[in-house]
């Protein structure tokens, strides 16, 4: 990856985890893993934050766009309560995953476990220009489901 944007990384926390990777070479994200202790249990319906045991520096003009798993989605009802969650660039604590158990049965978080992944992308900043009146486009004010059914 050379010429690359740099993503800096601390281990924060008494659970050694592994730094984020990428699983195959065209993944666009990066997987997070559980700083757990101990196996943590989210019943169908709970909701729970869960500690990464890291921190990031993220590089200058990008965000970072904390994703769900899309196997745990699947296979067991796993999901993220602010997908996407954002991280800031200028963010310096630990990384944390509100994960939600949307199943109809008890899930086990162990500890270690892959559980979101992160996407870092660029942002653009804009200028706030407050107008009287916005160009107008086919839609218009049309809100949801006015393109299709």
């Amino acid at each position: 990856m050379n010429g690359a944007p740099r993503l800096g990384v601390r281990r924060v926390g008494a659970v050694r985890v592994p730094l984020p990777s990428y699983q195959t070479p065209g993944a666009a994200g990066l997987d997070l893993s559980a700083a757990l202790e101990a196996p943590v249990t989210l019943a169908p319906g709970e909701r729970r934050l869960v500690p990464t045991g890291i921190a990031i520096a993220l590089p200058d003009g990008h965000e970072g766009q904390v994703r769900p798993r899309s196997g745990l989605a699947l296979r067991h009802g796993i999901g993220i309560v602010n997908a996407p969650g954002t991280i800031d660039a200028d963010f310096r604590g630990e990384i944390g995953v509100v994960l939600v158990n949307l199943g109809t049965h008890a899930f086990v978080v162990e500890p270690l476990a892959r559980i979101a992944q992160l996407v870092v992308a660029p942002v653009v900043r804009v200028e706030v220009e407050e107008r009287d009146a916005l160009d107008a486009t086919a839609r218009g004010a049309g809100g949801y489901g006015s393109t299709g059914r």
